[in-house]
């Protein structure tokens, strides 16, 4: 019989696979039904924030109290959380520094959105805590997406509250436009009441603004007066105007564009000139460092920032961007001093003083095309960098106190702790795998890398020793672990090496075949031990940066540098398998000193003579190995032989140890048999006991049964005795009666028949 459908399960028979899946799903499902909640219920939450702080702490995550508190404030900041979250616990201080501070402006909020029978939890669903949405009236949520630090949070704010910059005079605009910030202007007329028409709409716009950049790189201002406005070109009402250093500045197209703050937005950042660029890097897994550094070469400043400063960093003033688009650096903003000792001035970063009366600027030794040309200086009267080579140059900058370990990775002097206040700056050229570090000795540093042939030195990044990070070098006789031109200092490996020939192996501490050759360099460096002409050397490429003339394609590699010739050096054939014998035969071949050790007297000795000291040591090393490998035979064979005998050993015992578990199995069984008899004759006995005891109490009924039955038995015989007694009597009775009686009837029939 084949099985039926589901929906025929009732005429299944057992067999059936589909029954018994059936069978099994309901009996699962009984049991799951049936099965207790064992997971405790989750702890009620509590106070995040203290009650002292000046924080609505809705740590139930009352979601609908957020709106009735914020309907009551002008400016709002809500801060979302989780109690757990790291993170959230960090900004807690941070929050509760800004909420003392602008107690009397803003707000604060925080809610709980990790309970989960809260509301907040329900409707809202973070990728991450904690989160910071503000609220200007009724404009928001404006996320915050800075660093979750007093200063910034509290210049982010601040910029909420008042997102318009008022110009009352020339001068104010002036200052205003003169930042290396965009600035955007809004001129409208105030003769209405209460705003002018589109000015709601322009201040939406800012608003829209620093929901995309945090740190309100745009800035906005609005002009009242129309002589304000004229000293911009502007003379209509409702205008808006983006002012940009080095293009002409645009005018919003009304007619072309709808007048609404998305679309203001929009075009400003669409039409904007990025000078300078703000660099955040999360310190987590990002791309914002490669999406940025593929564009091309890039100008890293690392620089002490204070968000809450009274006005525009006169350093970030200074700076500005160098392309072949003939733009100019140094236009705004005066002379600098040094910052930390490296050199991050005017003549450092290779931006000329904004003097008037100078027309040349010193030119670096280094450099041959360090000064602009005399055409380009008179042109204009703007002097600065000019379309010298066809080489563009992106500026970044980074806060030193928040990006320090990054600066150190670069090439920052330090522990990766910065202070806040120390500088730092690099370039870093993706493309060509290099980057170029200002120093203290650095001056005209983009100058001299804006040169068709420039005089910068590529950093390279040294480690001595084959370990990495905390790891100890390995201690190794006879072998060096070098990193030639460590730090770009060739000088120290010309003077060191120039009177030797170096064998230089290259490794790396992922590489296993590298770590399979380790005796066999080993064993090189110890037969060259009494020749100082020859330096047998390893460099671990993983750790250390070479110059490209000294790299290899792949590991393992040996190059052989003879001296006074070092720019011939010869490659280990990539055919020839890397053994003791065939790097003798290498070195021999195309060394010149391998075979002429210098004597303590200064006078070379004849070369059969060290032939035949090299010949003794390679007989003294073979002899040896031939012993140690003697050793080594006599050795495996006793191990094979114990190895044998324990294999013996190891199946007699797995031979014994299932003998002794089939026994114990029977024992087992046995035991268990014992058990179940002794179960029964137990039950039996408990059962013939209870019978017993049913017998016993049925012969007391009968023995009192028996006892009834004697007296009933004699009350009998004694009422039978009177019975009879009583009958005789009346049998006599009766007697005479019938006689009477035949006496009487003889008589009548006598009568009758007369």
């Amino acid at each position: 019989m084949s099985c039926c459908s589901s929906s025929e399960t009732d005429c299944l028979p057992v067999s059936c696979p589909a029954a018994r899946r059936q069978r099994l799903t309901v009996c699962l499902s009984h049991v799951l039904l049936r099965a207790k909640n064992v997971v405790a219920s989750a702890r009620p939450p509590v106070r995040f924030f203290s009650a002292e702080a000046p924080v609505v702490d809705l740590y139930l995550g009352q979601l609908e109290q957020v709106e009735r508190l914020r309907g009551a404030a002008e400016v709002s900041v809500i801060f979302f959380y989780a109690p757990w979250c790291a993170h959230s616990i960090a900004a807690r201080h941070e929050v509760q520094e800004v909420a003392r501070r602008l107690v009397k402006q803003v707000q604060f909020v925080a809610v709980n959105c990790w309970w989960s029978q809260g509301k907040c939890r329900k409707q809202k669903s973070f990728y991450q805590y904690p989160v910071i949405h503000l609220f200007y009236k009724r404009f928001g949520p404006i996320e915050y997406k800075g660093p979750f630090l007093a200063s910034y949070v509290e210049r982010f704010i601040l910029r909420v509250i008042t997102p318009l910059t008022y110009l009352p005079s020339r001068a104010t605009l002036q200052d205003f436009l003169s930042y290396h910030e965009p600035g955007v202007v809004g001129y409208f007329q105030f003769n209405s009441s209460p705003q002018p028409p589109g000015y709601i709409t322009y201040l939406s716009s800012a608003l829209q603004a620093l929901k995309r950049d945090f740190r309100g790189a745009v800035r906005f201002g609005v002009v009242t007066s129309r002589q304000v406005a004229e000293s911009i070109s502007v003379r209509d009402d409702q205008t808006v105007y983006l002012h940009r250093h080095f293009n002409s500045s645009l005018i919003f197209p009304s007619w072309e564009r709808n007048f609404t703050s998305e679309g203001i937005c929009s075009w400003v950042f669409e039409h904007r000139e990025t000078v300078l660029q703000w660099l955040a890097p999360t310190g987590a897994k990002s791309r914002l460092l490669e999406q940025e550094l593929t564009k091309g070469p890039a100008l890293l400043l690392f620089l002490p920032h204070n968000p809450l400063g009274p006005g525009p960093d006169p350093l970030l003033t200074q700076v500005s961007r160098y392309s072949a688009c003939c733009r100019t650096l140094g236009q705004l903003g005066v002379s600098l001093p040094p910052q930390q000792g490296l050199g991050l001035d005017n003549e450092g970063l290779g931006i000329p003083r904004p003097s008037p009366s100078s027309s040349q600027d010193d030119s670096s030794p280094s450099s041959q095309d360090s000064s602009p040309s005399s055409q380009d200086q008179d042109a204009g009267g703007i002097k600065g960098l000019r379309c010298r080579t066809n080489k563009t140059l992106r500026f970044y900058i980074l806060d030193s106190a928040l990006h320090w370990p990054l600066a150190v990775r670069l090439g920052a002097l330090g522990n990766g702790t910065g202070d806040g206040a120390q500088s730092f700056a690099t370039i870093v050229n993706l493309k060509d795998e290099v980057h170029y570090v200002l120093d203290h000795r650095g001056t005209l540093f983009i100058r001299n890398f804006s040169t068709s042939h420039s005089p910068l030195q590529r950093r390279l990044v040294g480690r001595r020793g084959g370990g990495g990070g905390g790891e100890a070098p390995e201690e190794t006789p006879h072998l060096r672990d070098v990193v030639l031109f460590y730090y770009s200092q060739w000088c120290g490996y010309k003077t060191c090496c120039v009177l030797q020939d170096v064998v230089l192996f290259y490794y790396s501490q992922w590489c296993g075949y590298c770590s399979v050759l380790n005796h066999v360099i080993i064993q090189l460096a110890r037969m060259f031990r009494g020749n100082s002409t020859v330096t047998i050397a390893r460099v671990n490429v993983a750790r250390n940066d070479l110059p490209w003339e000294f790299m290899v394609d792949h590991f393992p590699s040996v190059l052989l540098f003879p001296r006074h010739r070092k720019h011939l050096s010869v490659k280990f054939p990539e055919d020839t398998p890397i053994t003791l014998p065939t790097l003798l035969r290498f070195i021999l071949k195309h060394s010149d000193s391998a075979h002429q050790p210098m004597k303590a007297d200064g006078s070379d000795p004849h070369p059969h003579v060290l032939l035949k000291a090299e010949f003794r040591a390679l007989q003294g090393e073979v002899q040896t190995l031939h012993r140690a490998r003697q050793r080594l035979s006599n050795q495996l064979a006793q191990l094979w032989r114990d190895n044998r005998r324990l294999s013996f050993d190891a199946v007699a015992l797995e031979t014994h140890n299932a003998l002794l578990h089939s026994q114990n199995g029977e024992l087992q069984r046995e035991r268990l048999s014992l058990v179940e008899q002794h179960k029964e004759k137990s039950r039996q006995l408990g059962e013939a006991v209870r019978r017993l005891q049913e017998l016993a109490d049925a012969s007391e009924n009968l023995l009192t049964e028996n006892t009834l039955l004697r007296v009933l038995l004699g009350a009998l015989r004694a009422r039978e005795t009177e019975r009879g007694e009583e009958e005789n009597e009346e049998e006599e009775t009766g007697e005479e009666e019938d006689e009477t009686g035949e006496e009487e009837t003889g008589e009548e029939r006598s009568y009758m028949a007369s």
